[in-house]
């Protein structure tokens, strides 16, 4: 007998809302069984989760999410979902270099924007001491 979960178990170890699980379910995402209202989720429910949350958590869209999960189901052998994340864990490692590059260059900005002002204010706050003595 395969061991199976219900939301709230699913919920509790993923650090998630039961509403977060049903999302992905209404997204095609995962796919429990019904037993009446009640949702069973399988070991395939179970892992397919695991790489959503995965993707979620390195910033990857539902819609690139979905493209590697469904490998999961597609290709035994993991290799063409192996490939295919390889390659997205590239492309955001680049554009997140980007933005780090651009939040460093902004963040140069502001430092020099912000001495200028600490300046600026020391020299009008001197200036005005001497016209009050």
């Amino acid at each position: 007998m395969s061991e199976t979960w219900g939301i709230a178990e699913l919920a509790a170890e993923f650090g998630v809302t039961t509403r977060t699980i049903r999302f992905y379910e209404d997204k095609d995402l995962i796919a429990p069984e019904r037993r009446g209202q009640r949702r069973v989720y399988h070991l395939r429910d179970k892992v397919r989760l695991q790489l959503i949350m995965r993707g979620k958590r390195l910033g990857f869209s539902l819609d690139e999410i979905r493209a590697m999960v469904d490998l999961y189901d597609a290709d035994p052998t993991e290799v063409s979902q192996l490939r295919l994340f390889l390659d997205k864990l590239r492309e955001r490692k680049g554009l997140l270099t980007i933005q780090r590059e651009d939040i460093d260059q902004v963040l140069k900005e502001i430092a020099a924007r912000e001495a200028q002002c600490e300046r600026l204010l020391s020299e009008k706050q001197t200036g005005a001491k001497r016209a009050s003595n």
